[in-house]
C-alpha cells in the first residue's frame, strides 16, 4: 500500500512522522496533505532512506543530478560526486547514467546514500539498444516497462517519466516551430520512437500499466515535461502548454488511483514568465508538487548557469515551486565536476531558502535572525555556523582576516556595528 494510500485510510506511517517533526509541523497535517496528493514521500517499499516530503507547506527541496556518460563512463566518480552532493545538503540524488555499468552505479548510491533516489529508466533502455547494436528508435513498450519494473525492484524511489509528451503536442511543436526544438534527451526519445513508428507514446497510451507498478512498490512518478523550453525564445509556448495540460490530466489518474505524482517543468523562462508558469502548473495540476529544473533565466551564462539557475529557482520557490533540481556551473558544456557538484548544491539550496522567506517558512526565518544577531555581536564563531556554507565561511573569514581582529578587513576600525553600538552605549 502507497502513503497516499494509507494517508486516506487516516494512518500516519513512521515517514510522515519523521516528516513531520523534521518541519515543524503536526503528523495530522503530514497526512492530510499526502492523502490529497499535495505532499509526496519518494521512498520505495523495498528501500530504507532518510524520509522526505515535497510539497506544500513543506520548505523548498533540492534534488542533484549526477551520472556517467559514454566520454566518461566511469562509476566511483559519480557515486563520489553524489556524496558529496549528499554532503552538501542536497535531498535526493537523481541518476542519469547513459555510461559504463548503469547496473553498478545505482547499486552504489542505493547502499550508500541515504537519501531518495531518481532515475530516468528510459536511459537504460535507450543504451542497452545501443550496445546491441539497435536504434533506440526500435525499443519495444514492453523493454521500456521491463526496465522500470527492474529499477523499481532495486528499489529506486522516483522516476522521471514522460508521459504527457503525446502526438498531439508533437504537432503543436512541429507547427509552430522551435528554435532550440526538445532539449530534453528523454523527451527527444519519445519524439522520435513516436514518428519512426507513426503510434502513440508508449507510456500515455499504457499509462495504467504504469500506474500498476508504481502501486507495487510505492514508486514515486515524476512526470518529465520533454518538452520544456531550452531556450527564452521557446519558453511558454503551445506545446509546452498542451504537455502540461496532459500531465495535470495523468495527475488526476494518478491520485484516483492512490499513486503519488509530483510534475516537472521548465527549463529556461524570462523573469517575467517564472510566475506565470508556477500558477500555470499549480492551476492545471491540482496543486501537485512541482519540480523545476532552475528554471534558467538567460541563455548566455556559460560557466555560470548555476548563478542564472539560482535566479530562476528563488523566483520559482517564492511563487510556489517544492522541488528544485541544481544546475551546475558545467551545465551546457560538459560532464560536472566534484566541485562544480558542490557549487550547484550551495546555489540551489540558497534560491530553495531565498524561496522559503517568501512563502513564510518560520524555520528559514528564524535562520536568518540568528544570523543577523551574531553579525550585530561580532560573533564570528557563530556566523560560521550559521552560514549555508561553514567550511568556506570558515576558510574566507581565516584567509581574509588576522587572527586577533575582532572586525573584518572590510571595514577595520570604521566597524558600523562597533561604532553604532559605542554610541548607543553613551546615550
Amino acid at each position: 500500500m502507497t502513503q497516499i494510500l494509507r494517508a486516506r485510510r487516516g494512518e500516519i506511517t513512521p515517514e510522515m512522522q519523521a516528516i513531520a517533526a523534521d518541519e515543524g509541523l503536526s503528523p495530522e497535517e503530514i497526512r492530510e496533505k499526502v492523502a490529497q496528493g499535495l505532499i509526496v514521500i519518494p521512498k520505495n517499499k523495498r528501500r530504507n532512506t532518510r524520509p522526505v516530503g515535497i510539497g506544500s507547506p513543506l520548505r523548498t527541496k533540492v534534488n542533484a543530478n549526477v551520472g556517467t556518460s559514454v566520454d566518461w563512463p566511469h562509476a566511483d566518480v559519480e557515486v563520489a560526486k553524489a556524496k558529496i552532493a549528499w554532503e552538501a545538503g542536497a535531498d535526493t540524488i537523481m541518476d542519469l547514467s547513459t555510461g559504463g555499468d548503469l547496473f553498478r552505479i545505482r547499486q552504489q548510491i542505493l547502499q550508500e546514500i541515504p537519501l531518495p533516489l531518481g532515475t530516468v529508466p528510459v536511459y537504460q533502455a535507450m543504451v542497452q539498444a545501443r550496445e546491441e547494436g539497435r536504434p533506440v528508435v526500435d525499443i519495444t513498450t514492453d523493454e521500456i516497462f521491463q526496465t522500470i519494473e527492474v529499477q523499481a525492484e532495486e528499489g529506486v524511489d522516483f522516476v522521471t517519466v514522460h508521459c504527457g509528451l503525446t502526438r498531439k503536442a508533437l504537432q503543436h511543436l512541429q507547427r509552430e516551430g522551435r528554435v532550440t526544438d526538445i532539449v530534453s534527451r528523454g523527451g527527444a526519445f519519445h519524439a522520435g520512437w513516436m514518428l519512426h513508428n507513426d503510434a502513440e507514446n508508449p507510456l500515455y497510451e499504457h499509462y495504467d500499466r504504469l500506474l500498476d507498478l508504481a502501486l507495487e512498490y510505492d514508486l514515486t512518478l515524476s512526470l518529465g515535461d520533454g518538452m520544456r523550453p531550452g531556450s527564452l525564445a521557446d519558453a511558454t509556448d503551445r506545446a509546452q502548454v498542451q504537455e502540461l495540460i496532459t500531465l495535470g490530466e495523468l495527475v488526476q489518474r494518478a491520485w484516483e488511483r492512490g499513486v503519488q505524482v509530483m510534475v516537472e517543468g521548465p527549463g529556461h523562462l524570462p523573469l517575467d514568465q517564472v510566475e506565470l508558469n508556477i500558477k500555470l502548473q499549480k492551476s492545471l495540476c491540482q496543486g501537485a508538487p512541482f519540480y523545476v529544473l532552475g528554471p534558467l533565466v538567460t541563455d548566455i551564462a556559460v560557466g555560470y548557469d548555476h548563478i542564472a539557475a539560482a535566479i530562476g529557482g528563488a523566483l520559482a520557490a517564492a511563487y510556489g515551486a517544492d522541488f528544485l533540481c541544481y544546475v551546475t556551473p558545467a551545465e551546457h558544456i560538459g560532464l560536472p565536476s566534484k566541485e562544480d557538484v558542490r557549487q550547484g548544491v550551495m546555489a540551489a539550496r540558497l534560491a530553495a531558502h531565498a524561496g522559503d522567506l517568501v512563502k513564510g517558512q518560520r524555520a528559514a526565518w528564524e535562520w536568518d535572525r540568528k544570523m543577523a544577531q551574531a553579525r550585530k555581536a561580532l560573533d564570528w564563531d557563530e556566523q560560521i555556523q550559521l552560514a549555508l556554507d561553514s567550511p568556506l565561511a570558515a576558510e574566507l573569514r581565516r584567509a581574509k582576516n588576522p587572527s586577533s581582529q575582532e572586525n573584518c578587513s572590510m571595514c577595520g576600525p570604521y566597524c558600523a556595528m562597533r561604532l553604532v553600538d559605542e554610541h548607543l552605549k553613551e546615550r
